[in-house]
């Protein structure tokens, strides 16, 4: 199976945000959602253009400050804060991306060069067939993890490395990937299909290979492990 890259957290000091991150939206174009969410990624990317990477992999990171007395383990889900961004700012170069939430009131974003690190030591890893959009590629997910232990209730810190074909949009992999993961994170409700509990999910780091032999086939390496408290502050 073609091994999956894994990349190290970027450091260095992120750039404040003018604006309030904001998860994506699928409402029509002309939505007061769609608005403000246009409004922010024209800020933000704004603020990060003259601190792009201009050669080799390169990593993209935002922290989320979620306002005190909001619950930070339910919904706000990381993915779909990440994923406007990201696309946004997208290029054949951006190999890893990192998204946190805690309370606070101050929001960052950083871009910085790519860095290879070891794998995790625990992880799932599967190749799947199907295609994304379907239950078969969740299923197959799922049976990655369907022995694992069911992380302890509280925060969670989750990686995924894909290997990918040259043609897969890796991005559109995120959220069918994290909706398969319930025997890790529990469901939202019992009878909920697809409905993991990823808004415990406060660390959430993305990285992504290609590998034309891959054809249409996803390689996907999973590492789930609870979070530290501290990250909460």
């Amino acid at each position: 199976m073609t091994r999956p890259r894994w990349y190290a957290r970027p450091t260095g000091q992120g750039v404040t945000l003018r604006r309030t991150p904001r998860l994506a939206s699928w409402n029509k174009a002309g939505d007061p959602d769609q608005l403000r969410l246009t409004e922010y990624l024209d800020d933000t990317v704004g603020l990060l253009t003259s601190a792009r990477v201009n050669r080799g992999p390169w990593a993209l990171v935002l922290d989320v400050a979620i306002p005190h007395g909001r619950d930070l383990l339910n919904m706000a889900d990381l993915d779909n804060y990440l994923y406007p961004l990201a696309a946004r700012m997208r290029d054949e170069r951006l190999v890893s991306v990192w998204c946190t939430k805690r309370h606070g009131t101050v929001s960052s974003a950083l871009v910085a060069p790519a860095h290879e690190t070891l794998a995790p030591e625990q992880r799932y890893t599967v190749r799947t067939t199907a295609s994304a959009q379907t239950a078969s590629y969740k299923e197959q997910v799922r049976s990655a993890v369907a022995d694992a232990s069911q992380l302890r209730p509280g925060p969670v810190q989750l990686q995924i490395a894909f290997v990918v074909g040259a043609q897969r949009n890796w991005m559109n992999l995120w959220k069918p990937t994290i909706d398969s993961l319930h025997p890790l994170l529990g469901r939202t409700r019992p009878d909920r299909e697809w409905h993991p509990n990823d808004g415990r999910i406060i660390d959430l780091s993305l990285h992504v290979h290609v590998d034309s032999s891959l054809g249409h086939d996803v390689v996907a390496s999973i590492a789930a492990e609870p979070a530290s408290a501290e990250t909460l502050q």
